[in-house]
């Protein structure tokens, strides 16, 4: 495959979505377990936290194309305002320093400035006026198998 895209594999891989629903939950291994059993997912990454049964990120692909990332509701997070089963919006964005300052300008409330995250993003959280969690980054996801 030959593509100009930045998101664009360069194999028979499948590009990775380039927005994410990001959800929070209390028990966020038994939510990864079900969504394996109920919807056939698959575990593309997790980041386990410090204590046992917490985790900081995962990345769940669904059989048809998306995903979902999620965390657990315990750990430390610019979305611990939002309880378990509640979500955002994730967007992969390039130059989030930028489009930050950008949103910022547009009216939009700050709930994390552009930030380096463990698992390679760069990444900003706002609210938009309805006060919708907006979360934008560079990490695009993993490729996935054709």
């Amino acid at each position: 495959m030959t593509s100009t895209e930045p998101n664009a594999p360069t194999d028979d891989r499948v590009p990775p979505p380039t927005c994410w629903p990001s959800l929070r939950y209390d028990d966020a291994p038994a939510a990864i377990a079900f969504l394996e059993a109920a919807f056939g997912a698959e575990v593309a990454l997790v980041v386990p936290g410090d204590e046992p049964g917490l985790v900081l990120h995962a990345e769940v692909h669904l059989p048809h194309g998306g995903g979902v990332m999620l965390g657990s509701t315990q750990r430390a997070s610019t979305l611990d305002a939002l309880p378990g089963g509640v979500g955002a919006v994730y967007a992969v964005i390039d130059r989030p320093d930028e489009r930050f300052e950008q949103a910022v300008a547009a009216g939009a409330t700050v709930v994390m400035a552009p930030t380096d995250q463990p698992h390679g993003s760069r990444d900003f959280v706002v609210r938009d006026p309805e006060g919708v969690h907006w979360c934008f980054g560079t990490y695009a996801g993993e490729p996935r198998p054709r």
